[in-house]
């Protein structure tokens, strides 16, 4: 079984525990919150522990099978730290817009990222052909296809599970997931519907610093778990120059994020 690094501490110091105003909450999550502070729940960490590592596993399980994990988060605290996190285990990421489909409608999908491609090649073989009217539309049409599919263009198909940030936010895409039997894993905070998802991790979805905490915890489970399919299926690891650079990214010191204000 895999046993990721972390403490009841570093859950506490990464603000995981904030939940949003009692106001706001969603009776579903009444179970995972420990009590009220100054008018905001409060997670009870002692079962996010708990859960994380069960959440951990199945990731990490995923990834020794060869399995492709989508990263979905597209709030603005979140979009950085999930594209990060998803190319530094070598996995793909949503972090701009989810389109409706994007899981359901596949083959529509494809060709919207074989429509990026041949922007870029047309961009790049054909530049001193265009004039400069054609250049910048072209550009343009180019960052708005990348910001959407540049982080699934080589994905080769449907993911075997996702991980979610903020499951209010994602409805679309978990319902997706599930009408294909696609596994969810999700941060769900107080205030959240977490129907649909097979891995809950209680968490605070809106602050820098728990994000980052539990996407790097993910990641980490998926470098770990690659690094088992390829000493399986007999590759070198120590001689995999690709793996080692994830390996390192993945010992690198956390960093503190900014902590965005809560409701």
């Amino acid at each position: 079984m895999y046993k990721a690094e972390y403490t009841m501490q570093q859950l506490f110091e990464a603000d995981v525990h904030y939940g949003h105003k009692k106001n706001l909450w969603n009776p579903k999550m009444a179970s995972y919150i420990y009590g009220v502070k100054n008018g905001m729940h409060i997670i009870d960490i002692r079962k996010t522990f708990v859960m994380l590592a069960e959440a951990l596993n199945a990731v990490r399980d995923v990834a020794a099978k060869n399995g492709r994990i989508l990263f979905v988060g597209t709030k603005p605290q979140a979009s950085d730290i999930i594209s990060e996190n998803a190319r530094r285990c070598g996995q793909y990421y949503v972090n701009h817009r989810w389109l409706g489909g994007m899981l359901t409608n596949w083959d529509t999908v494809s060709k919207s990222v074989k429509t990026l491609q041949k922007c870029e090649e047309k961009l790049s073989e054909e530049e001193s052909e265009l004039t400069k009217k054609e250049q910048l539309r072209l550009a343009r049409k180019i960052e708005k296809l990348q910001n959407i599919l540049g982080g699934i263009r080589s994905m080769g198909g449907v993911p075997d599970m996702i991980f979610v940030i903020d499951t209010n936010e994602h409805k679309i895409a978990i319902q997706e997931a599930k009408k294909l039997g696609i596994s969810v894993v999700a941060m769900v905070d107080t205030n959240s519907d977490f129907s649909g998802v097979d891995y809950i991790i209680p968490a605070n979805d809106d602050a820098t610093r728990s994000i980052k905490f539990i996407a790097s915890l993910i990641s980490d489970a998926i470098i770990d778990g690659v690094g088992y399919a390829l000493s399986e299926s007999g590759v070198d690891i120590g001689a995999s120059s690709e793996l080692s650079e994830i390996e390192k990214s993945s010992t690198s010191s956390r960093k503190k994020g900014d902590v965005t204000e809560k409701e």
